[in-house]
Parts: structure tokens; C-alpha cells; sequence
């Protein structure tokens, strides 16, 4: 039987779709394709010319570059030789963080583009098992150790003349379970896990994702998410390239800042079929049609707001759309479709026809909005120790609020703490088995033996599945608030709709560690809460401004609670009895979030102990108590 690995795959989609666009890139004004076929010579060039330098089976070559073509050539040339590639986020600049990855992983080659360069050259000396580093770009001043991607090609074309035979055995020796990948978790909270995947990891849940969503080889997507983000690697780059179809790079600017603003150019420039996002983007997107919607005055913005609350009660949750009575308004919103949510979608390129949501759980109601314009944003979950994707939402069979069916050859069950099955619709961990799942952590046995108990992936997220078969993913398993009296709920709901809902506040994390209430940390949006007390002629130096800021943040809780606007959304007995006003935010830097933006419960609960321990005395329940006041005060420093 033939072995089912990376290279086999696209050795298939080169013969059926020699032709295609594989790659789409813009290099000076215009986007360019790149066929299979076209791929195919410069993997083999790129591979042989590893395998002259030394890059042997089973090798490490890390690989660190904003996404574009070569990207996807030096990963296939890693494999191709049978070595390992070990994908490393763009956004590591901290030289241990970096240092630990490369080391932990003994790369011997860093294949790496000359934004990032430096990065490695700090390091270096320090990274004994390091032989060479390649740079993709050629207006470098190359040291060395250093070789750039065209000499690569050279040798590599001097090899294949003489080795061609040896090289075709190279790679077609392959295992399907051979090591293809190692991705590093954040490690925000210990030494960062490297996920071994194999081939076959891959190539079945392409498989599975397949089966999920057929992919037409017409369809085109831009790449927005990081290319070494599990989620964008594989219902990317490789989904895609077992279909026949197409993935364009984001235009990498000279800034993060600069390549962030080329998307919404790039997106009408490639006018994709389907878009890979994540919560952070679809909010910016969100944020952006509304803006523009109100940018043409009241009579247009009231008519979006009527068009909008049509098409939610149409749309019900996807499973029960246009049912009963509500296909009487079908005619009523191809009205609206016409007038308005079309010219919307023309900002997306005219042809999106929907979103996949992974990385972290997609608000209801930007699912919603959405999917009232008429480009939904289907939720996905998954995670990098299963390849990652685990179940999904598609165009055939989808409803708002899950996480959608699992795919297929996928076992799922949700079990308690001691690991025993749970009947459908309760709640409990996510543990899943399929050839999907990883074969452990490099060089680390505890942590693969408490994450994989025979075969059975342990995810520590919290969800149950209901009677359609849709799954709910409800939160991290073991970040769950625990009452007084045992009982247990998620808080990622309650954080996130207190931060979408309030002008206020920007961030916030409860804490419930079996107390008798529930308490929060509050990151307050400064600027906001100092422009409402100026304009009510109130000072952050004076007690009155102090106690208003407090009261204001206060405000926002109780438009939750009993009589509030957003009543009975959640259970009172979680919503926070008091806040600690923090002055510094959660971010990477500070460690209090990882590289998806999550927040770190473990590091920002134990870096706030005092505090929060604080919030359960007397006092410090009093939400006008000193430490708060003091906080507010040194707003403007």
C-alpha cells in the first residue's frame, strides 16, 4: 500500500492539477500565481540541494517567515529529504523563548526570511547543533554560515543531475508515520511542548476536513492567519492542496503594522472564495462594516439596523433557517441582500462566500451579524495535538452557537474527572482518538502520558454534544469557576460579553476557586472613563471622579444582573460581587496572555493572589476600597 505522507499528497494533486494556480503571491503591483507543477521543480531543487548540504532523515530544519511561496516550498523540501520541520511563530522575538525552541528541537538547518534574520544571529553561538541558516531573500549581506535560497537551488540542481534515482528513493521511503512536524505550544505557563506530528496526522485529518467540506479546485483563500498556526496549515495550506485549489500570501509590508493594513487591499485584490479568521479578526471586520455603514448617515444606518434584525429571525441558528413562519421573509431579504449586504460583501472581494472560525470560540453574535450579511462565519474546533481540527460548522450542516459535527474517523466523548463517559448532553471534558491525533511531546514523556492515555487525546477544554450530534465547546476544563458548594461553570462567556458589551472595560478575568462569590480582575479602558468624567467636569484626582470611575465599571457588571439590559444571559451567582481595577493589561509581553491571545489564568491568578485574596475581605468587597481609588488615580500617569 502506498504510505499516505505529505509528499505522496502532493505528488497526487501535481498529476491531477499540474496546471492550477497553487500560490498566489504579489511581488511588485500585481498578485501572481504559481502552479502545482511549477511547485513540484523548485521543491525537488530546494530538497536536493538540503540533501547535498548534509540534511539527512529525520533531521530538524526550523522554519521562521511571514507566509509566501517559499514558504510552502522549503516545508515540502524538509519533508521531502525525510527530515522534520519545526514551524516557528514570527511573533518570538525574545532570544530564550527563540534560543529554547531551536535548542530543545536540535535543528540543524534554520531556514529563515531576512525580516528575521537577526533574530538568529543573536542566538547562534549559542546553538552548538546549528549547522547553516538559509535566507530566502537575496539583498542580504550573508555571513559565513549563511547561504541564500538561490545557492540552495544551485546545489540542488547539481545534485539531481547525477542523484536523481537516490533522491526519488528518498522520498518515496517515507513512513506515514514518520515525524513531519513539531509545533511548539506558547509555554506561557512552563517550558513550551513540541507536538510531534506525523505524516499520516496530517494527511488523515486533511482527509477528515475533506469529508467535512469539499473543497472545488476554484476556490481560493488569502492566508491571514499565521502560516505556522496548526489551524491555517492544515485547512490552509494542505486542504487546499489536496483539492486542486488555491492560497494567496498577505503582501508582507515593513512593518507588522504596514502588512496588517495590506489585508483589507489584499482580500479585494485575491476576492477569495473562503477565509480562515479568528475572534480578534472578525471583530476588527465587524467593527469596520459598521463604521462604514454609519459613515453614511442615519436614513442608511437605520435601514442596515431593520435589514439586520430581518435576516436574524430568518436565520434563526442555521439548522431551523427560513422554517415555519419565517419563510415569509425570504422575499423581504432578497431585498436587503440586493440594496445592501451585497455592497458589503464587495469589500471582501465580491466572491466570499463563507469563514471558518478556529483558534478560540467565535461570539454568538458575531456569528450572527455574520451570516446576516450573507457571508457566515462557521465556528471550527480543534487544537495542535489533534492536527487540529476536531469538528467544524460548514455550509451543508451548521448551527450558531456549536462548534458543528465532528469529522469523520474521529472518536469523540466527553468524560468526568475520572476520565468514566458521560451521557450525550452532559458536560464534561472533550477526549477524542483518531489518526488525527499526536504521537506525544518531543523529549517529553510526563506531558505526553497525562495528554494521551491509549490513544485517547485528553484536550482539558470543557463541552458536551447535544442531541443533533453538534458539539459545545464551553471553555478550558480546568480553568472552570468552582462555587462553595462544588458547582461548576466556564467563565470565558461572562469575560468576553463584559468586555464586548462595555465601552469600559477592556479586559477581565473572574476568579471562583470554591468561594462563596464570584470576584473579577478588571483592566479598565482609561481613555474612556477619563473623557466621560472630564465632560462631567470630574477629575481621576479627586475621591468624587475616583468613586464615579468605580461606579461606572460597577454599571457595566449590573447590565447583567436582575433588571440590567443583558439580564439572564448568565447565572448571577457568577458574575463578579467585586473587582480589583488593575493598572497594566494582559499581554504577551507580561505573559498574562499566550501567542493565540488567551489569557494565562494560572500565571495572572498567582501574580494577583494578594489582591484577589483582598477582594474576599470586607474591605476589600467594598468596590470604592483604597486600593481601587488609588489605581483610578494614577490613570493619567
Amino acid at each position: 500500500m502506498e504510505q499516505r505522507t505529505i509528499p505522496n499528497l502532493f505528488e497526487e494533486s501535481v498529476k491531477k492539477y499540474a496546471d492550477n494556480p497553487l500560490m498566489w503571491e504579489k511581488k511588485n503591483d500585481n498578485y501572481e500565481p504559481l502552479s502545482y507543477s511549477e511547485m513540484k521543480k523548485l521543491v525537488y531543487k530546494f530538497a536536493a540541494g538540503l540533501l547535498k548540504l548534509g540534511f539527512n532523515k529525520g533531521d530538524r530544519a526550523a522554519l521562521i517567515s511571514e507566509g509566501r511561496n517559499d514558504w510552502v516550498m522549503s516545508e515540502l523540501a524538509v519533508l521531502y529529504c525525510g527530515g522534520v520541520n519545526v514551524p516557528i511563530s514570527i511573533k518570538i522575538d525574545e532570544p530564550n523563548d527563540l534560543k529554547f525552541r531551536i535548542s530543545h528541537s536540535e535543528c540543524k538547518f534554520v531556514i529563515i526570511s531576512k525580516n528575521h534574520l537577526n533574530k538568529i544571529r543573536r542566538i547562534k553561538n549559542d546553538l552548538p547543533v546549528l549547522k547553516k541558516i538559509i535566507v530566502f531573500d537575496n539583498n542580504v549581506d550573508l555571513l559565513d554560515d549563511e547561504i541564500s535560497k538561490d545557492e540552495i537551488f544551485l546545489l540542488g540542481a547539481d545534485y539531481l543531475k547525477y542523484n536523481e534515482k537516490n533522491f526519488n528513493k528518498t522520498w518515496q521511503l517515507i513512513d506515514e508515520n514518520d515525524n513531519a512536524n513539531i509545533c511548539y505550544t506558547s509555554g506561557t505557563t512552563a517550558d513550551p511542548k513540541g507536538i510531534i506530528l506525523t505524516h499520516r496526522n496530517y494527511t488523515s485529518n486533511v482527509e477528515q476536513a475533506t469529508a467535512l467540506l469539499p473543497i472545488p479546485e476554484h476556490y481560493v483563500s488569502l492566508l491571514i492567519l499565521p502560516w505556522d498556526h496548526s489551524f491555517a496549515h492544515t485547512a490552509g495550506i494542505y486542504t487546499l492542496m489536496k483539492n486542486g485549489a488555491s492560497m494567496a500570501s498577505i503582501q508582507t509590508g515593513n512593518s507588522p503594522i504596514e502588512t496588517l493594513r495590506n489585508i483589507p487591499i489584499n482580500i479585494k485584490e485575491i476576492k477569495p472564495t473562503f477565509l480562515l479568521s479568528v475572534p480578534a479578526l472578525a471583530k476588527n471586520f465587524r467593527k469596520n462594516i459598521e463604521s462604514g455603514i454609519r459613515a453614511k448617515g442615519e436614513k442608511v444606518e437605520k435601514l442596515f439596523n431593520k435589514a439586520m434584525q430581518t435576516a436574524y429571525e430568518y436565520n434563526g441558528l442555521g439548522i431551523d433557517r427560513g422554517k415555519g413562519m419565517q419563510k415569509l421573509k425570504k422575499p423581504l431579504i432578497a431585498i436587503y441582500d440586493k440594496i445592501l449586504f451585497s455592497k458589503i460583501r464587495e469589500g471582501f472581494g465580491g466572491r466570499l462566500e463563507f469563514f471558518i472560525g478556529g483558534g478560540a470560540l467565535l461570539d454568538i453574535e458575531l456569528q450572527r451579524f455574520f451570516y446576516a450579511i450573507g457571508i457566515p462565519m462557521f465556528q471550527g474546533y480543534g487544537l495542535s495535538e489533534a492536527a487540529p481540527i476536531i469538528s467544524a460548522n460548514v455550509p451543508a450542516q451548521h448551527k450558531l452557537g456549536s462548534s458543528g459535527k465532528i469529522v469523520k474517523n474521529l472518536e469523540v466523548k466527553i468524560c468526568n474527572e475520572d476520565g468514566i463517559e458521560l451521557p450525550r448532553g452532559e458536560k464534561g471534558e472533550i477526549v477524542c482518538k483518531g489518526e488525527n491525533v499526536m504521537k506525544g511531546y518531543w523529549k517529553n514523556e510526563t506531558a505526553t502520558n497525562e495528554a494521551v492515555k491509549e490513544g485517547w487525546l485528553y484536550t482539558g477544554d470543557l463541552g458536551y454534544i447535544d442531541n443533533d450530534g453538534y458539539l459545545y465547546v464551553l471553555g478550558r476544563f480546568k480553568s472552570l469557576l468552582i462555587g462553595s458548594d462544588g458547582e461548576k461553570y466556564s467563565p470565558e462567556g461572562i469575560e468576553e460579553a463584559l468586555v464586548e458589551k462595555s465601552y469600559f472595560i477592556d479586559q477581565v478575568m473572574l476568579h471562583n476557586n470554591q468561594d462563596l462569590f464570584t470576584v473579577a480582575l478588571i483592566v479598565p479602558n482609561k481613555a474612556a472613563l477619563i473623557n466621560y468624567l472630564q465632560k462631567e467636569s470630574l477629575s481621576v484626582h479627586s475621591e468624587e471622579g475616583q468613586k464615579k470611575a468605580i461606579e461606572i465599571i460597577q454599571q457595566q457588571i449590573n447590565n447583567f444582573k436582575s433588571g440590567g439590559e443583558f439580564a439572564e444571559q448568565f447565572p448571577e451567582r457568577w458574575l463578579p460581587s467585586s473587582f480589583a481595577l488593575l493598572g497594566e493589561g494582559f499581554t504577551e509581553q507580561n505573559q498574562f496572555m499566550n501567542s493565540t491571545l488567551k489569557i494565562v489564568r494560572g500565571k495572572i491568578t498567582e501574580f494577583y493572589k494578594t489582591r484577589i485574596d483582598y477582594l474576599f475581605s470586607p474591605e476589600g468587597k467594598d468596590i470604592y476600597n483604597h486600593q481601587n481609588l488609588k489605581i483610578v488615580e494614577r490613570f493619567d500617569d
